[in-house]
């Protein structure tokens, strides 16, 4: 397993859910990204959606890092 993770909330899928799967998976979200997506209709550009990411780092390793800062 990767240390750090990019996760995308699906289409049909809240924050609030996208965050609950990634926590399953043994992440914690660090940040949120979102961009817009744009498509091409009849020869214009028009917004289409908001992409949302999570980065989030394995647990695992959070705790490893925190054991040290405590010694």
């Amino acid at each position: 397993m990767s240390k750090i993770a990019w996760f995308e909330m699906e289409e049909n899928e809240s924050p609030e859910q996208c965050i609950a799967r990634i926590e399953k998976m043994g992440y914690r979200p660090i940040m949120r990204k979102e961009e817009p997506v744009f498509h091409i209709v009849d020869g214009e550009v028009t917004y289409l959606r908001q992409k949302v990411r999570f980065k989030a780092v394995l647990r695992e390793e959070e705790n490893k890092n925190k054991s040290k800062t405590e010694h």
